[in-house]
């Protein structure tokens, strides 16, 4: 097949939903698919006149046999190309509605959700990261299930992690510094724990400045700067070696379409103190770790100083993580099912 991917740029970004997207289109190119990676400039998900007029060109420059994918970031962008989309069978590669987008103003995601209301029951087939998206998709965007297939994220095979050999517990997160992670409900849940000996790297870029900012001032107000290190946008080694050190992955999420950064987690045998939003609740058995309701400070806090003070318990934890996280689906397969679903479009 020849496939075009349309994408906000760059292509290069450092978050769950573009390592997706390059592993799809490495998988694809493996299997001998030839696959142009079309990427759309300007602003995005709600576009501005650069990113409509960047889509509209992409679009008119391809040809008539191209399977057209478009990622969910930059599929508010093509809202007026929304005719000829339908008449050519794209696909929309959706990792979490945009409207969803927590900490967004208001009006902006309104305007989303009118454009994606719109969209996405048109399109010929709308590829989601797990069950939990595309019900969503379902219930909140109108969209036919039997128009929606799901291909979850991959893992690959991965050292199980060491820990980090005391004193105290190493807590890792890692999600970019954006309102829907909640890194600020994450810190002050452990800013209620002041009596435990406990460290808290975050990993992730700083896509939303005022929101960083504020995260770092946060830490200062409730005390815990000395605690708490963030170590920005991390990947390949330098990720790897933090996962292998810590001895607790939390992540107080508000909303997530899979769940990549825990699904890691899991794959090295980590206990996880998360938040169920979205779908990352389906993924991380019970077992595995705690489970709090978004945005309940008080749940996380307790959830974490059982966590923490209970050292058999997080070793059972851990147990049940890695034997969950071999059983992950593998990057080796998902592009295989990624062409599937093209197909069945």
């Amino acid at each position: 097949m020849r496939i075009a991917l349309l994408v906000p740029a760059p292509f290069d970004t450092v978050s769950g939903g573009y390592i997706y997207d390059r592993r799809i289109v490495a998988g694809l190119r493996g299997l001998g698919h030839e696959v142009e990676v079309v990427e759309l400039a300007g602003r995005h998900p709600l576009p501005d006149a650069e990113a409509e007029e960047s889509a509209r060109a992409a679009l008119a420059a391809l040809p008539a046999e191209a399977r057209i994918v478009v990622d969910g970031l930059g599929l508010p962008a093509c809202a007026a190309l929304a005719e000829d989309l339908v008449a050519r069978g794209a696909l929309a590669l959706i990792h979490h509605p945009t409207a969803l987008e927590h900490g967004a103003p208001l009006e902006d995601r309104e305007a989303l959700r009118g454009i994606e209301r719109d969209l996405f029951p048109r399109l010929a087939r709308i590829i989601a990261p797990s069950r939990g998206t595309a019900e969503t998709l379902t219930a909140k965007f109108g969209v036919d299930p039997a128009r929606i297939g799901v291909v979850e994220p991959g893992t690959d095979p991965a050292e199980r992690a060491q820990g980090s050999g005391g004193p105290g517990t190493a807590l890792l997160s890692v999600g970019t510094l954006t309102p829907r992670k909640g890194h600020d409900v994450l810190m002050r849940a452990l800013a209620g724990l002041p009596d435990l000996d406990w460290t808290l790297t975050i990993v992730g870029g700083a896509r939303d400045a005022v929101h960083a900012h504020g995260l770092r001032a946060l830490a200062e107000e409730l005390g815990i700067e000395q605690r708490v290190t963030f170590a920005g946008e991390l990947d390949g080694e330098a990720l790897e070696a933090l996962y292998r050190r810590a001895d607790l992955f939390a992540l107080a999420t508000w909303w997530e379409g899979y769940g990549m950064a825990a699904a890691e987690a899991m794959a090295r045998g980590l206990p996880l103190a998360i938040t169920a939003g979205g779908a990352i609740a389906d993924i991380v058995p019970m077992e595995a770790g705690a489970v709090s309701p978004p945005g309940d400070v008080v749940s996380l806090t307790k959830a974490l100083r059982r966590i923490i003070v209970d050292a058999g318990m997080r070793q059972e934890m851990a147990e049940a993580s890695w034997q969950a996280g071999q059983r992950l689906p593998r990057w080796a397969d998902r592009a295989a099912a990624f062409a599937a679903e093209i197909e069945q479009a």
